[in-house]
């Protein structure tokens, strides 16, 4: 079974930096999306955050992808994701921006879509969170509609949009390909039994629980009632990716990244679950109460190395690791390379070295 290789960015910055620091960051992404397209990646996917200094410059992601659009012609450009909760985005204004974005790249659009998971966007933005879901699944719908119908209405529980002409519409007929971010299992259930892509953002998981995790998306799947107009049955997933000459040098580059990483992760993940706490039932974040009780200081590269949790290591090493995501059911890897304060040239290294190596071998 042929694999892809999306190359993932949350567009991560350590401090301290200088003034010219955060043109410099989106200027060596672009230098890396550039190379990763030459090299033969498929995709480029970018989150959509806010407020997570350090960890995220990635708030305004569809100006990221209108500068992309016009450097590169091949490489898909992929919402990994775009947060549908207003008011974190109006949902026509996403439909409008989206539709956009597919014209200036000639259909290379998929949207991926998500509620959000930390405490500090969700407070932030004044958003509740046990409305998320709910308001991610009717916004989903205002999407899909303002796309597909010349004229367009909605009357629902958030949104009341009188009869308009929502335009540009999308240069994909009848829509881009629709994905969903799951960190939960049952939210693997509901990207499946809704038709749509499955974007698998798992924190510390192994191939073996990922297996599963697509099991529970593929059963949705059997029972989808597509949210868009064609079921997009891929399952991608997310993982931590550095590829060196040798071992010894991947992992002398990325292992202090790749800690710092999963442990602000976590944290950024738990945070819901800590604000949440005093409540018995936590509704559609309740699979979070599970990660109170860790120590995020017991988060360690090797625990995370041994179990394939990271991809890290020279070529061959790295198609050894691969080959169990693709065994687990993994149909796109998303290969998140620019991690923290890994520097440009040891990610271009790196991009340089799976294309040659690792994405021949999976063709």
């Amino acid at each position: 079974m042929a694999m892809d290789f999306g190359i993932f960015y949350e567009i991560e910055m350590a401090k301290p930096y200088g003034p010219r620091a955060e043109y410099e960051l989106f200027q060596q992404v672009i230098a890396q999306v550039i190379e990763a397209e030459r090299v033969g990646f498929s995709h480029f996917w970018t989150v959509e955050h806010h407020f997570l200094s350090e960890f995220a410059y990635s708030s305004a992601p569809e100006v990221l992808y209108g500068a992309i659009s016009q450097r590169t012609s091949k490489i898909k450009i992929g919402h990994g994701v775009r947060l549908l909760p207003f008011p974190y985005n109006h949902p026509i204004r996403v439909a409008e921006m989206g539709a956009t974005l597919d014209l200036l790249c000639e259909g290379r659009m998929e949207f991926g879509t998500g509620r959000s998971v930390t405490r500090d966007e969700l407070e932030g933005f004044g958003i509740n969170p046990s409305e998320t879901r709910a308001l991610w699944d009717e916004a989903l719908d205002i999407v899909v509609g303002a796309w597909t119908n010349e004229v367009f209405s909605w009357e629902g529980r958030y949104f009341k949009i009188p009869p308009r002409e929502v335009i540009p519409k999308p240069f994909q007929k009848p829509h881009p390909p629709l994905w969903c971010a799951s960190t939960g299992p049952e939210t693997h259930e509901i990207a499946g039994r809704k038709g749509l892509g499955l974007l698998s953002f798992t924190l510390l998981v192994d191939p073996e629980e990922l297996k599963r995790r697509i099991g529970i998306y593929r059963a949705g799947l059997a029972q989808a009632k597509p949210a868009g107009k064609f079921i997009n049955d891929r399952a991608a997933t997310f993982t931590m990716v550095h590829c060196a000459e040798t071992n010894k040098e991947a992992r002398e580059n990325a292992r202090a990244a790749m800690e710092w990483y999963a442990r602000k992760a976590f944290e950024a993940v738990a945070s819901v679950g800590i604000w949440q706490s005093g409540k018995t039932d936590m509704g559609t974040y309740d699979y979070l109460k599970q990660m109170l009780n860790v120590d995020p200081a017991t988060i360690n590269f090797d625990h995370m190395e041994q179990n394939d949790m990271i991809i890290c290591g020279d070529p061959d090493t790295c198609i050894k690791k691969v080959k169990r995501y693709q065994e687990a059911g993994c149909q796109q890897l998303l290969c998140f390379m620019q991690i923290y304060n890994i520097p440009h040239q040891k990610i271009m290294d790196s991009i340089k070295l799976w294309g040659q190596h690792v994405i021949p071998y999976f063709k």
